[in-house]
């Protein structure tokens, strides 16, 4: 059996070739998988759980058939879907999972993440990520109306994309310091990660100790899976 991790499918109306890609996927290759872990960025926007919005219903639902079935679904938050709750998991059959997360996977201690906490030289998001992550911002946040909520989220959108066409790719990137601390502090030598949307292996020696950081890809541009089970795990692309 095998376990598998995707990230960065970023559901939206206007992708719907991905919305169908991530239906098949879980139709063909899930639905015969030990697990199935979702590492954020699921949903291009997720303005609460008051707010499932038609384009998502399809792959819910989907996901809803595979826990059904048996297959465990883990979701984690991402910087585009943080605010999934208890409501997402009612109708997903999706359990969802703090970031960092720490699993057993076939004997070796793996470190789960988004990513986005590594990128510490991204000084301006951090300060956002921040913000947006305060119990009180999400409170009142969440306090707005829906058409109010959805206006903020496209206006977020469009401020981020033009950030990020002003900013160098290394910094967008994770800091190697902030990947050897995580590490270190949950006593992992195995990392698994999205958001940077550049899928590779790195292979790296810490105190004498080799090291390994696993990056998913993100779906609309690379397609990216991670395929793990006893004898280590494959990154490949869809």
């Amino acid at each position: 059996m095998n376990t598998l991790f995707i990230s960065d499918l970023h559901l939206s109306g206007e992708r719907e070739n991905i919305t169908t890609l991530f239906i098949d996927f879980l139709e063909k290759r899930a639905s015969k998988a030990d697990a199935l872990y979702i590492l954020g960025d699921l949903f291009e926007v997720w303005p609460g759980d008051d707010i499932i919005q038609p384009d998502y219903r399809q792959s819910i639902t989907s996901m809803k058939q595979l826990t059904d079935n048996g297959v465990p679904l883990y979701v984690m938050h991402g910087n585009r879907d943080f605010l999934m709750a208890d409501q997402f998991s009612n109708i997903s059959g999706a359990t969802v999972i703090e970031d960092p997360t720490v699993i057993d996977l076939y004997g070796t201690a793996t470190l789960l993440m988004h990513g986005d906490t590594l990128c510490t030289d991204d000084i301006e998001y951090q300060k956002f990520r921040a913000m947006v992550r305060e119990p009180f911002w999400k409170k009142e946040f969440l306090a707005k109306s829906p058409e109010e909520r959805l206006a903020m989220t496209a206006s977020y959108r469009n401020i981020s994309k033009e950030a990020m066409a002003q900013k160098s790719m290394d910094i967008m990137d994770v800091n190697q310091n902030a990947v050897e601390k995580a590490m270190s502090e949950h006593g992992v030598k195995q990392l698994i990660h999205g958001h940077t949307h550049r899928p590779a292996v790195h292979n790296f020696i810490v105190n004498k100790e080799d090291m390994k950081r696993i990056v998913l890809g993100d779906w609309y541009k690379q397609g990216s899976v991670l395929n793990c089970d006893a004898n280590g795990c494959v990154l490949e692309a869809l």
